[in-house]
């Protein structure tokens, strides 16, 4: 008995020393060094920047690529949207995508925000950021959460649908708040800044340049008309005070530099699209046999010393660089030529493989310099500024193809530009009709905005330019959709506010035109 009693008390002093040494280091052993509770601006903002992108991109492929006409499917079924038809849950992806991403944004501009970590050029940033993002969801859908967007953790769950008004003027504050933040020019960590390296001047740049996009967008606006041509101008004649934009290596962008298959940047559609699928679709004919007949030095072979691949990564097919019409009728399959390579296609070659879209590191474009030099454009042949519209317009021409083609001349008065727009006929016409005028700024500004999200989309609305043809077989009347339906799970998770968003806005369907497209 005494010998088992010793053992007992043996064995708990072990029991007692073993407890007290989990003790002493159970909050380390025990902290998830991988998923901190903890962080700081910088490890948000290049993580949410990618994931933005990433869906960008892959929409601007699917949907605002077949709705422009700069592919079409070759497909013989319903819910096709080059037809001007598809499923209500089309809505869903970017919706979900984009107000996540606000969640991070946001995160940002509240860390930035906190004595500790105190910086006001994050604080900017997330700003333009939140403009930028909360302009896709507006006006891809119009009326949608803002205010009370993203407070579920707060325990509001079913956010106010806000008119579409009353969030661009919002945007507008945003970024006038930003372009102040950034004045200061408080250093960032370049690492975390896949679009800029850390140049937050640049960053500067870009949300002033956003800013005119915005403005540009509801100027037809008559309620707002007077006060946008006004911001205009002040922005475009303010010098110092609201920096834009100059040339293409300030354009926002982020440069997919990862390997493919690895790495933090790598291009989306490496890994996001199959190569079958990425060659799938053909070239629409509105966009392909403009750049055939023009000659453009953006599917031209010869620039890269006749490797088998022009810029953009098109193949001609057998047929020499023909399209596909867009919107022709169920029952009439149409012949497939030119098409986008894959990266398979072109392995063989590292090099010429990487000019495939499918790997470039060239797509992540979130606004570049040729898009602001329309929009000055069109500000003068609106007479909203002074200027030539004929040097902005050629200056776009001119970034837009330097942007995919960098031996050809950003200089619009180089004699190898002339040469370009002379044969190509797309000299500027100083006695065109406004209409007219407005016609050629958006044909060029629509191969411009190739692969930046849904902005040929957007402008297309805004405008009605550039003029394009109408397939037999289009659904909606023929006419453009003028948005995305609202999420289905919209409608039960928040029913109240879903029913009056409609009742202000109109019927949830694509016809629908929102706030800045009404008369």
């Amino acid at each position: 008995m005494k010998s088992t009693k010793h053992k007992i008390i043996g064995l708990l002093a072990v029991l007692a020393l073993s407890f007290s040494s989990c003790d002493k280091d159970f909050e380390a052993i025990n902290t998830d060094p991988i998923n901190i509770l903890n962080t700081t601006p910088d490890k948000l903002l290049a993580p949410a920047l990618v994931s933005t992108l990433n869906s960008n991109m892959s929409r601007n492929r699917s949907f605002n690529n077949e709705l422009m006409q700069v592919t079409v499917n070759i497909s013989d079924g319903d819910g096709t949207v080059f037809r001007y038809d598809f499923r209500r849950t089309w809505a869903d992806y970017l919706w979900n995508s984009w107000y996540v991403q606000l969640n991070n944004y946001r995160d940002i501009r509240t860390l930035a925000s906190r004595p500790e970590s105190l910086n006001t050029s994050y604080q900017g940033i997330s700003l333009i950021c939140e403009a930028w993002v909360f302009s896709l969801l507006t006006d891809t859908y119009g009326d949608i959460p803002y205010t009370q967007a993203n407070a579920g953790k707060d325990g509001l769950l079913e956010p106010v649908f806000d008119k579409q008004k009353d969030i661009y003027e919002d945007l507008f504050k945003k970024l006038e708040e930003a372009n102040k933040l950034l004045t200061a020019g408080t250093s960032i960590v370049p690492s975390s800044d896949p679009v800029y390296k850390g140049n937050v001047a640049k960053w500067r740049k870009f949300g002033n340049s956003l800013y005119l996009r915005l403005l540009t967008r509801v100027s037809g606006k008559a309620e707002v008309t007077a006060s946008s041509i006004a911001k205009i101008k002040e922005i475009v004649e303010g010098g110092a005070k609201y920096p834009l934009i100059s040339n293409n290596s300030e354009s926002a962008t982020l440069e997919w530099t990862g390997e493919a298959g690895s790495g933090p940047y790598v291009n989306p559609y490496v890994n996001g699209v199959r190569v079958q699928d990425f060659r799938s679709p053909g070239m629409g004919s509105f966009f392909i046999e403009h750049l055939r007949d023009w000659s453009d030095p953006r599917i031209d072979f010869s620039r890269y010393g006749n490797s088998g691949v022009n810029a953009l990564g098109i193949n001609p097919g057998s047929n020499s660089f023909a399209g596909v019409p867009s919107g022709y009728e169920i029952g009439v399959i149409p012949v497939k030529s030119a098409y986008f390579y894959s990266s398979d296609q072109l392995v063989s070659n590292k090099a010429v493989a990487e000019r495939s879209l499918q790997q470039s590191a060239k797509t992540g474009i979130i606004m570049n310099y040729a898009e602001l030099q329309f929009i000055l454009a069109e500000a003068v042949v609106k007479g909203w500024v002074g200027g030539s519209a004929e040097n902005y317009y050629n200056a776009g021409i001119a970034n837009a193809i330097n942007y995919w083609v960098p031996s050809f001349p950003a200089d619009a008065n180089s004699s190898d530009f002339k040469k370009y727009v002379a044969g190509a006929d797309i000299n500027w016409n100083p006695t065109a009709s406004l209409d007219g005028k407005m016609e050629q700024i958006h044909l060029q500004k629509y191969f411009a905005l190739f692969l930046v999200d849904m902005q040929q989309w957007f402008e297309y609305r805004r405008t009605g330019h550039p003029i394009l043809p109408k397939g037999k077989g289009l659904r909606n009347n023929g006419v453009m959709p003028a948005r995305l339906y609202y999420p289905v799970y919209v409608q039960s998770a928040n029913p109240t506010n879903y029913k009056l968003a409609i009742a202000s806005q109109g019927p949830d369907e694509i016809s629908t035109n929102v706030w800045w497209q009404k008369p």
